[in-house]
């Protein structure tokens, strides 16, 4: 009796085993079977799907053999927890890869880049022709826009961070400028905690103010600490910066594309042939460069700058070296001038 009992048992471990092995090795095979895709596919996962209802989506679509198998795997392996997002699935993806995706949230990144001189309504034009963004910003004036942020800054110019931003489907408008405003305040903060001494700044906005200038001025990354410099000095002399960009921002939707003489004897806050010190905002956002050349002023006795004609500036030291640069670079321009590097 006992040992028919025990042949029996015997017979009982073998068959289960068998069957173990068996059900593994389809779940493997099943699991690593590539999905039936001959070309990329981009699939979306909305915000609260379950894996249980993804998977059957998948199979609806003809993506997926045996859903339920993918959930149960992924219940069994502690995978359950998916996000929501758009994912690119590549020829050769197998469920188990699926599963990995759907978990670590490996979803699509696309990119946005803000280069370095726009002004704040420029960035909002760029964020608004993003179609894979959401739009929360409701259009309004730029206080408003201020508020939706939550941002307590009585001006936007100058104060979020010109880069390229990553960012996924179902991300919003919102969420891009906050990012950029919080960039902005780790450069500032960095690059004024190691600035040069004896600066004519009292804060870090006033250098935020400056590096904006800058970078509206030259195109040519080795000129920055130059034209910090000249207006360093300047400032320090108690000279007026008397440069065109603060003038054209100033001007607003009234600047055509030439300044002319009547606009540096107009009155405004911008105008600094006429008011000293600087404007009382930044005219556009700095990069990173341009932030370090304004807190890092080359040396020198250059109080004068003009625009070579080849994206390049010719510094002078007196004003009768500058007027005569003035003549041959502006008065008797070259037929292929221009005031920014190519």
């Amino acid at each position: 009796m006992f040992q028919r009992l025990s042949k029996v048992l015997v017979v009982f471990f073998c068959v289960s085993a068998a069957i173990l092995l068996a059900a593994n090795w389809w779940l493997t095979d099943y699991l690593e079977s590539p999905l039936k895709l001959n070309r990329s596919l981009s699939i979306k996962v909305p915000a609260g799907t379950s894996l249980t209802v993804q998977a059957k989506q998948m199979e609806k679509e003809g993506l997926l053999k045996w859903p339920e198998v993918l959930t149960l795997y992924g219940r069994l392996s502690g995978q359950t927890g998916i996000k929501a997002g758009e994912y690119l699935l590549q020829p050769g993806v197998t469920p188990r890869d699926l599963l990995a995706k759907w978990v670590a949230g490996d979803v699509i990144q696309y990119s946005l880049t803000f280069p370095e001189g726009l002004k704040f309504s420029d960035w909002l034009s760029l964020l608004g022709n993003i179609e894979k963004l959401d739009h929360v910003l409701t259009p309004g004036n730029q206080q408003q826009i201020l508020e939706q942020l939550g941002l307590e800054i009585s001006h936007p110019e100058g104060w979020f961070f010109p880069d390229t931003y990553s960012y996924s489907e179902g991300e919003t408008d919102r969420d891009i400028l906050l990012r950029a405003y919080r960039r902005m305040q780790d450069v500032l903060a960095e690059e004024w905690n190691n600035r040069s001494p004896d600066l004519p700044y009292d804060a870090p906005y006033e250098a935020l103010i400056m590096a904006s200038i800058i970078e509206k001025e030259t195109g040519v990354p080795e000129e920055r600490g130059q034209i910090a410099g000249v207006f360093t000095r300047r400032l320090q002399k108690g000279m007026r910066l008397q440069t065109d960009p603060t003038v054209i921002y100033g001007l607003g939707d009234a600047y055509k594309g030439n300044i002319r003489r009547k606009h540096l004897r107009q009155h405004s806050d911008y105008n600094t042939y006429l008011i000293k010190g600087l404007p009382p905002t930044p005219i556009a956002m700095p990069g990173r460069g341009a932030i370090h050349a304004a807190l890092h002023p080359e040396d020198g006795d250059s109080l004068f700058f003009v625009a070579k004609g080849d994206g390049s500036h010719y510094f002078s030291a007196t004003l009768k070296e500058h007027q005569e640069a003035v003549r041959e670079y502006q008065l008797q321009r070259r037929s292929d001038y221009r005031s920014q590097p190519k």
